[in-house]
C-alpha cells in the first residue's frame, strides 16, 4: 500500500482515443488486486472509483427483521410489506 498518497487536482492529457492515464499512487493504493474501476458518467463529469470485492456474509447477522423465526415466508411477506406501507 502506498502510504503517501498525494490528494488533490492533477491536470492529465487525454489521447486521441479517449484514453488517461490514471496516477501511479492512486493505482497502487486503491485499484491493486482488482485491476477494475467504475466509471460513473455525469453531465459535466466523471467519477472513477474502484471496484471492490464486498464480503456480504459480513453483514449476514446484522440485519434485524423484527421476527425470531420465518416459519412462512409468503406469511412474512406479507406482513413485512404491509408494515412498510403504515
Amino acid at each position: 500500500m502506498v502510504d503517501n498518497l498525494k490528494i488533490g487536482v492533477e491536470v492529465r492529457k487525454v489521447d486521441s482515443q479517449g484514453r488517461l492515464i490514471l496516477p501511479a499512487d492512486w493505482r497502487q493504493s486503491e485499484v491493486a488486486g482488482t485491476q477494475e474501476v467504475y466509471v460513473i458518467k455525469r453531465k459535466g463529469s466523471l467519477k472513477i472509483l474502484p471496484k471492490r470485492r464486498v464480503d456480504l456474509t459480513a453483514l449476514f447477522d446484522k440485519v434485524d427483521l423484527g421476527v425470531e423465526v420465518i416459519s412462512s415466508w409468503k406469511e412474512f411477506e406479507g406482513e413485512f410489506y404491509e408494515g412498510s406501507k403504515k
